[in-house]
Parts: C-alpha cells; structure tokens; sequence
C-alpha cells in the first residue's frame, strides 16, 4: 500500500499528473479544490472513487484521494470547527483510520502561544477514532519544533508526544533516524521557491508504529521535481507499506 502526502498549493486539475506518477493508493492533498470544481475545469477521469474534501474555500481545500480499490469516508466524529481535520475511514485492500491535516495555526488572530492548534484538539476530540484502530495521521502539519517555546500550548513537541502515546510515530524521523527538528531534508520552500532560500520541514506521516518494521519504501521529493518545477512550495511525501507483513 502506498500512501502520499503533498500540499499541491492549488490548481490540482492541472497537476495532477505529478501525483499520478506517485502511483498512491491514498492521497491526501493539501490546497486543492472542491472536486466538482476541479470538473469544471477540466476533464478529471483520474478520479477513480469519490474523494473526501472538507474546507470552507471551495478552491483551496483538504482532499483525500483513493486508487486501486481503496475508498475513502469522512467518520461521524468530524468537526465543523476544525475545518481542515478530516477522520477519514479508509477501506479497500486494507482498512485503518487516517487523519487528514492542514493545519491552520495562525488562524483567527490569535498569537501562537495562546493556541492549542487544530490537530492538538483535534487529538483530543477524535480520541476515539485514533484509538479505535490503525491509524495513520499525514499531511501538512505547518510546525516544527524549531519554533517550539516554553509553555506555548502550540508546541509541534505536544503533539508528537501525544501521537506518540497512541502508538503513532513520523515515518521519516523513524526511518532516518533523525531528530525532531534536525530534519536534513526539507518539504517546504518558502515564499521564494529557492533551493537556497528559507526552506522548512513541515510536512509528515505518522504511521502505527507497529507497520514501521513493514515499510519497505519511504521518500521525499527532491526540490527540482516538485518547486522547482513550479508545481508548488511544497514537496510530496510517500510511504510503502507491505500489510501483508504488518501485525
């Protein structure tokens, strides 16, 4: 099973060939418009089964996409005030929980000390379904522990060590055997698109920790193939897991 991540920054009906050549069985997309938007611009034959979408911008959303007899359904515990969270059941080939995230943090005009952030109530009020079964949480988590300060309820730190709690962990930290924010490799080129420019990593999928010894694939996108390009400020992220191996 392979699952992708990326934050397209809009226009997905004219990109979405680059997600294609991922060959996911699960997406989830960050930024993209509501799908019948998306075919109304254009032909959208690559959508194999109905998506998940949630948001209030009908051209700037969070999606969830399914390939190869995967589907997707929004869970009842969704949250309207959490607009960008989406508990999602997936099933198919497999079944297990996935949160989808775009996390607005700065939302609201409240400072960042002061805000929990979505995803950290989003643990909280979807407890349940987190716990429930498999669960994988991914998408663009728009933190990091470099910004993390002493007391502020935002810290990215709280929310690993929750997810942490329930058994979920980041792949890549897992995989790479790097620290928390000493992340080598970027996933977010920022404001100028430049290789050399303020680049951050921001973008995560956490898996079960007991499908990590069943990952036989995990990468990020280079720089030159997914911002350089011009497709966005973001790169994609994908995981294989082998199911037929995992606990």
């Amino acid at each position: 099973m392979r699952i992708a991540a990326w934050n397209c920054n809009m226009a997905l009906h004219r990109k979405a060939d680059a997600l294609l050549r991922l060959k996911p069985d699960i997406a989830i997309v960050c930024e993209c418009a509501r799908p019948d938007i998306m075919r109304s611009r254009g032909p959208v034959d690559w959508l194999e089964a109905e998506p998940v979408w949630i948001g209030n911008n009908l051209n700037k959303g969070l999606g969830v996409f399914t390939f190869n007899g995967y589907t997707a359904a929004l869970d009842d515990s969704y949250y309207h005030t959490l607009k960008y969270i989406a508990p999602v059941r997936i099933t198919g080939p497999a079944s297990f929980n996935l949160l989808a995230v775009w996390a607005q943090n700065a939302s609201g005009g409240n400072t960042r000390k002061h805000q929990a952030g979505p995803l950290r109530r989003a643990l909280t009020r979807n407890g349940d379904f987190l716990s429930g079964a498999n669960t994988v949480v991914a998408g663009d988590l728009n933190n990091n522990i470099l910004w993390d300060r002493p007391g502020w309820r935002i810290n990215h730190q709280t929310v690993v060590d929750k997810l942490e709690d329930l058994g979920i962990v980041s792949a890549y930290h897992a995989i790479t055997g790097e620290a928390q924010g000493r992340e080598s490799i970027p996933t977010h080129y920022w404001r100028d698109r430049k290789k050399d420019g303020p680049t951050y990593h921001i973008d995560y999928i956490f898996l079960p920790e007991a499908w990590l010894g069943a990952v036989s694939r995990f990468d990020v996108g280079s720089f030159e193939d997914w911002c350089g390009s011009g497709l966005s400020d973001h790169v994609a992220m994908v995981v294989d897991v082998d199911l037929s191996t995992a606990p």
